[in-house]
């Protein structure tokens, strides 16, 4: 079949409730949701009944969906997000030892390659962007040609066949760091023969008909998993990034902005000459997020205790800023303004209370908190006697932190481990880093690393050679902001 079928046959299901459009998409697709659901949880039965949630989603979101974009990418990413969400409610989430696979070196093929790749695979892809990810998806777990692939994303053959060996790479790369060392073409065969296994006979027939139903005759732990797949699927739309400004981080002392130059606006008299982390006490005492006249800041901003002032930031740092969280620990449910802006807050007492009902108000979003189990790194003690970690030589705690063309460092006195996990998620800028070095004595560390290429990998390495610390991936609860529309 073509790989327009697809869009067809959805839309077919969408505009008219066609039983046999349905069935003809979960007999296409079913044993892919299943081989994801069953490597997420280890258990058959387990991955039976997210199946069946993930079509009973589908057929409740299906005329919600974009007809032109790759149905296996988002039943990949609906399968994820739903197991994840079945773990976590049975409490039966195994945390995969994935340190193992960072002891081997071996180049290893065929089912050995899969052994270790197996519990690595899903995550690697879904850490993909969403071209690569769909190239990867219609390639090898949907065994499509090239043609069919450049069709899928609107791409010529041969723009498929390179967007697939660059996706490709990624996953080596990402393999690589975990300790299982192969080639692109040996991954590539060892997905497409092992990637998706078929489902049982009969699952396809049942799911098919208690997700025509929309679930009414589903079971109770069934709905209670579609409720929260559901809920989670509307808190997913987050990207990594550094939250304490683009491109600096702003420890004390080190961010500077102009509160002179803000005051041009018309209905605002901020007078006072210049703004800091240490003379904000000096600016007039006034809380306000006004249109930016400064586009080109980049977002800078600066807070001292729980004063605060910032130019050319758009709405997600702004709120990131008043709620103090990085853009890791954070989940962005509703809309935004594409705009920018700049503000201040200012107030004897209550001025982070002040911006949030501000952010209430003008964009219509507000924040709560919540645990969540995810993906995190854990940062450890591989060399204890490293020489980038040192007595204190004095007890006052500073720290600063530049990049300038290709080399990036950072000078910390008299700092925690909390320091140091802090720097490194927010230059990662890609998943929470934990502290498990249990290293309560304060230290001077002194780290400098390339960023020509690869930086973050550079990065890495750095922590290795210099401060004796390591990186390593597993699953935390973890608190995340929670941003949702005003209801």
């Amino acid at each position: 079949m073509e790989p327009t079928d697809d869009s067809a046959l959805l839309r077919q299901y969408a505009e008219s409730n066609s039983d046999e459009a349905f069935t003809a998409l979960v007999q296409r697709h079913v044993s892919l949701v299943y081989s994801v659901g069953l490597r997420q949880t280890g258990k058959p039965h387990a991955a039976e009944e997210i199946t069946q949630a993930v079509f009973i989603i589908l057929a409740k979101k299906a005329a919600q969906l974009r007809h032109d974009k790759a149905l296996s990418s988002w039943l990949f990413h609906a399968t994820r997000l739903t197991a994840n969400n079945f773990i976590r409610s049975e409490s039966r989430r195994r945390h995969r030892e994935e340190e193992a696979y960072m002891q081997s070196v071996l180049d290893e093929t065929g089912t050995e390659l899969w052994i270790k790749i197996s519990p690595l695979l899903d995550s690697a892809v879904a850490g993909l962007r969403e071209k690569d990810r769909q190239a990867i998806l219609l390639r090898f777990y949907e065994g499509r040609n090239l043609r069919e692939v450049g069709v899928a994303l609107g791409a010529s053959e041969a723009a498929a066949e390179k967007r697939v060996n660059r996706a490709l790479e990624k996953l080596r790369k990402f393999f690589t760091r975990r300790g299982v060392s192969s080639t692109t073409a040996i991954i590539a065969g060892t997905i497409s023969a092992n990637s998706v296994q078929a489902a049982p006979v009969a699952l396809a027939k049942t799911v098919t008909t208690v997700a025509i139903a929309k679930g009414a005759a589903a079971s109770g732990s069934t709905l209670t998993l579609i409720k929260g797949a559901l809920k989670i699927m509307a808190w997913t739309k987050m990207k990594m990034a550094v939250v304490v400004g683009v491109g600096v981080l702003l420890a004390v002392g080190t961010a500077t902005v102009t509160v002179k130059e803000i005051q041009n606006h018309n209905d605002d008299k901020w007078d006072t000459e210049i703004a800091d982390t240490q003379n904000l006490n000096k600016a007039p005492h006034i809380v306000k997020i006004i249109p930016t006249k400064f586009p080109d800041r980049g977002g800078a901003w600066a807070r001292g205790g729980n004063r605060i002032i910032g130019v050319g930031a758009d709405p997600k740092q702004i709120i990131l800023a008043v709620y103090g969280v990085r853009e890791t620990r954070a989940i962005f449910s509703t809309a935004l303004p594409q705009k920018k802006y700049d503000f201040m807050g200012n107030l004897p007492s209550g001025t982070l209370d002040a911006l949030k009902e501000l952010i209430k108000k003008q964009f219509n979003a507000v924040g709560k908190t919540e645990v969540i189990e995810t993906n995190v790194l854990f940062l450890r003690v591989k060399q204890p006697d490293a020489p980038g970690l040192k007595k204190p030589t004095n007890q006052n705690g500073t720290s600063s932190s530049q990049n300038i063309g290709e080399r990036g460092e950072i000078d910390l006195k008299n700092g925690t481990m909390s320091d140091i996990t802090s720097f490194v998620e927010g230059q990662l800028g890609e998943i929470p880093v934990i502290d498990q070095t249990s290293r309560r004595r304060n230290f001077d560390a002194d780290l400098v690393w390339d960023r020509k290429t690869n930086s973050n990998e550079n990065l890495k390495q750095a922590l290795i050679d210099q401060l004796g610390l390591e990186l390593v991936p597993g699953v935390a609860p973890i608190e995340f902001l929670i941003v949702e529309k005003v209801q």
